[in-house]
């Protein structure tokens, strides 16, 4: 018996030692890291799209779209609820750039719920698919290239921010 007990124990000792572990290499994902990797992803999922679109089944062109909209949907989410009021709390002079990134945010967010509604025969299916990219890959050079430099030079805790926005994003992708 005190044998089981021991290997019970010593498995128990390395379950929590790498429950550890993966915490530590989760924990700290910086809030900048997360938004640069979610623009990355659907920036080639635009890519993509673009390449392809001439060669994809209806079907194919539907679920690559959706697959982009929710993306989207849950990237402005979290940039809107957490990012952008964090960074407004903290940086005084970002309060134009965040007004104007609402508005484009508004912008994208009609563009996306037409796209829901569409079918991709429908006239002008892929212009909007092409327009939504333009806007967010401006919206996209406009955040990397300003609104993230003013974040990295102020005391914003990009780490905490960032694992805010890592469970807020986890608990939007289960939900959308």
């Amino acid at each position: 018996m005190p044998k089981t007990r021991s290997t019970s124990r010593g498995r128990s000792k390395a379950r929590k030692a790498g429950a550890k572990t993966r915490r530590s290499a989760t924990q700290g994902q910086d809030a900048i890291a997360l938004l640069r990797a979610d623009h990355k992803a659907v920036s080639d999922q635009f890519d993509d799209y673009d390449r392809r679109k001439d060669r994809l089944s209806d079907d194919r062109k539907l679920e690559m779209v959706r697959d982009i909209c929710r993306a989207l949907k849950v990237h402005t989410q979290i940039e809107e609820e957490i990012f952008y009021p964090a960074a407004r709390g903290s940086i005084p002079k970002t309060g134009e750039l965040l007004d104007e990134a609402n508005v484009e945010h508004a912008s994208a967010k009609d563009l996306i719920r037409q796209l829901e509604e569409a079918r991709p025969d429908d006239d002008l299916y892929d212009a909007k698919v092409k327009v939504l990219g333009e806007y967010v890959k401006h919206h996209v050079k406009e955040e990397q290239n300003e609104l993230f430099q003013m974040v990295k030079k102020s005391r914003l805790d990009t780490r905490e921010l960032g694992e805010e926005l890592k469970r807020r994003k986890e608990e939007l992708m289960g939900a959308v």
